[in-house]
């Protein structure tokens, strides 16, 4: 058998693909566009660490808060490609529930956002590593707050020490 008559059963191609061989009509496509909504995110995710801002100005973060996370990941061995932002400001409806579907988060931490808002269980004060549903949590100012105040950087760091084992 060569590699040019290679023969597949037809569930076979149905699974590899799913999304490119069917055709939905527009009204069938519109229906599940607003079942599933896609949430603009920042960043790869690729160590299920979620952080969730709220800026009404930018898409996620002016760029001088973004250059400031980044000098707060460096230390804790992570990148961009480490994490997923979101800016619940832009996400309306944003949920505890979805959030935790699309994301499977195993740190989460929310900048200028009260999980309350999100539909969370349980209050988080700032600046307290929170353990929840084999998660850790961690409430924080903005960004531009915790740029500007060297000792909210500091509280800040003491915690991201503790969450990444630092």
């Amino acid at each position: 058998m060569s590699l040019d008559n290679i023969q597949m059963p037809p569930v076979l191609v149905q699974d590899l693909y799913k999304k490119s061989l069917v055709e939905l009509d527009s009204i069938q496509q519109n229906t599940i566009a607003a079942s599933n909504p896609e949430w603009p995110v920042l960043g790869a995710n690729s160590k299920w660490i979620l952080l969730i801002v709220n800026e009404k100005d930018a898409a996620f973060l002016p760029e001088e808060d973004l250059a400031f996370l980044m000098r707060i990941l460096t230390p804790c061995n992570l990148s961009m490609s480490d994490v997923a932002i979101l800016n619940y400001s832009r996400i309306p409806g944003m949920q505890y529930e979805e959030m935790m579907k699309r994301f499977s988060p195993d740190k989460i931490i929310f900048f200028d956002v009260d999980p309350a808002n999100l539909g969370f269980p349980l209050h988080f004060p700032h600046y307290k590593v929170q353990q929840y549903n084999n998660q850790s949590y961690l409430c924080a100012p903005s960004l531009k707050i915790l740029s500007a105040q060297k000792d909210q950087k500091l509280l800040l760091w003491n915690c991201l020490k503790i969450m990444f084992s630092l």
